[in-house]
């Protein structure tokens, strides 16, 4: 596997050759070569290991006679019936390597991804062939070839484990680069640990409504692996509206060897829902924040809106109430919303969030720490909903008219001044306060409140907060210590920001002044 250090130095010379391209345009053409290389790798590892085979007693694929044997080993049937991606001759990343220096190298590319597509037909349309009309240097392209060709893949499931950690380490540090656009398609893997540890995917079917690139599923699929489960025990069904994120998913479930239903083409989940009969045991979600150009006439009296129509302003409380529709009876949900959807009263947004809480729709709620999301600085919660607060999975006891609050916004650690991940003790304390609430079979322990951190409360202390859900209204909060350098540090971006501003009202100043003083009038 590679280290992290790899990955990093990886990353570090492949962003070096950007030069001044976009870093929204050079992603394709970093990821699209990941994956050439990938399935060439896989290809010639399946072609060697073919060859052993024919000369061993012990291989169903023995062949006694030597001159029987072939040597060539084009048939596709070899490959498919292993699961490996059939390579036709003129796209191997071996022949885009030998024309890393010729002028027609962006072309060569894209026939190449071209060929890999008619002969795969679970990769039709997915692949994205824009390297001869790219803005990058001829030369850097080149280079950038050179580069992807040291990676090492290996054999097997080797391979793809370290193709999904490349895959997955690049799109991290691309939405990084991207910052607000990029975060779009892109949840931090350690806010997405914590909904997938938290709602414990073990079987059944997995939706998201809003699945970027796919990183909920990835998540999901670690989940099952670690806790001993089998990849076909879940069934994967996913929904994008950007056409170009859409095919990054499903390129990524490729990647991984998933077998996933992302809709037959990228659509939005409102008005052109992908899945409409689909009722899911589990949702994760983390939906673009107060969306205010999501409405449309037609979804007037839909039926997802049984708690309440939502505002034509603002769509979060569409989400929530998308995503119940989509649960099965005994399905649960994990949701990232901004702070504003737990206490809003704009729209009959107060309303349905009381009719959800009334219908014992919301299991338990998660403040956040700021500073997790590479696309905005909302300060940002985790909605758990269910349609069953019954007993947990061992019996143990019920929830009925009861919810967990959980204010989590003193964990986390700064990775950078302006990014913060949870650690592995972070989530861990998270998801396992929830499962010892529930008494499920992933418990460790027996739940009891804790000061400044969890409470489970009744529905008539909800009632007696006019139903709003913040977390710090029901737990006993704590003083969250700050650090006298982070003190500063932050002083100083404030005051640098004021200054940046006393400048631009200067200057908007003496433009007044000038236009008025064109017009005759002195100020």
């Amino acid at each position: 596997m590679l280290s992290a250090a790899d990955k990093r130095i990886l990353w570090q010379a492949a962003d070096k050759l950007r030069v001044n391209m976009d870093a929204a345009e050079y992603k394709h053409l970093v990821l699209g070569l990941i994956f050439v290389k990938y399935v060439s790798d896989s290809f010639e590892t399946r072609r060697a290991q073919l060859v052993r085979d024919f000369a061993d007693p012990q291989s169903e694929w023995f062949l006694e006679d030597p001159e029987e044997r072939p040597t060539e080993l084009e048939e596709r049937d070899y490959y498919t019936a292993e699961n490996v991606f059939w390579v036709p001759l003129d796209a191997r990343f071996e022949l885009i390597q030998n024309a890393a220096r010729q002028p027609g190298l962006g072309k060569i590319i894209d026939d190449a991804l071209e060929a890999i597509e008619r002969d795969n037909p679970t990769l039709k349309g997915l692949l994205d062939k824009r390297f001869a009309r790219t803005q990058l240097p001829p030369e850097k392209l080149g280079e950038l070839v050179d580069l992807i060709a040291k990676i090492g893949f290996g054999a097997g499931e080797k391979a793809r484990d370290v193709l999904g950690e490349v895959y997955e380490y690049f799109l991290g540090q691309f939405a990084l680069s991207e910052g607000k656009k990029g975060g779009q398609f892109y949840t931090p893997p350690s806010v997405v640990r914590v909904l997938v540890e938290t709602l414990a995917p073990h079987r059944g079917r997995v939706y998201d409504p809003c699945c970027g690139s796919g990183g909920m599923f990835v998540q999901s699929e670690k989940f099952v692996r670690a806790h001993g489960g089998k990849l076909s025990d879940v069934s994967i069904y996913g929904q994008e509206s950007n056409y170009t994120t859409w095919r990054l998913a499903a390129m990524n479930m490729a990647i991984h060897g998933f077998d996933a239903n992302l809709g037959r083409q990228a659509a939005d989940s409102f008005t052109a829902d992908q899945h409409p009969d689909l009722r899911a045991d589990f949702c994760l979600a983390n939906p673009p924040f107060n969306v205010s150009d999501w409405w449309h006439p037609r979804l007037e009296g839909d039926v997802r809106w049984n708690y309440g129509t939502p505002p034509g302003g603002n769509a979060n409380f569409a989400w929530l109430q998308h995503i119940i529709f989509h649960l099965n009876e005994v399905g649960r949900a994990g949701v990232v919303l901004a702070n504003g959807s737990m206490s809003s009263t704009q729209g009959g947004e107060g309303e349905i969030r009381k009719r959800l809480v009334e219908a014992d729709r919301v299991e338990c709620m998660v403040a956040l720490p700021p500073q997790l999301f590479f696309n905005t600085q909302i300060p940002a919660c985790l909605w758990f909903l269910t349609k069953d607060k019954g007993a947990g999975p061992n019996g143990k006891h019920s929830r009925t008219g009861q919810t967990l609050f959980i204010d989590a916004r003193g964990l986390g650690t700064l990775e950078t001044r302006v990014f913060r991940v949870f650690s592995e003790a972070d989530i861990q304390k998270i998801a396992g306060t929830y499962h010892a609430w529930r008494g499920t079979q992933d418990a460790t322990g027996d739940y009891a409140d804790q000061k400044g951190f969890c409470q489970s409360v009744g529905l008539e202390a909800i009632r007696e907060h006019g139903h709003i859900l913040t977390p710090g209204r029901y737990v006993e909060a704590l003083a969250i210590e700050q650090s006298e350098e982070e003190f500063a540090e932050k002083m100083a971006e404030l005051t640098q920001t004021l200054k940046s501003q006393f400048e631009q009202s200067a200057v908007l100043e003496q433009k007044i002044k000038t236009n008025l003083a064109a017009l005759g009038l002195e100020v």
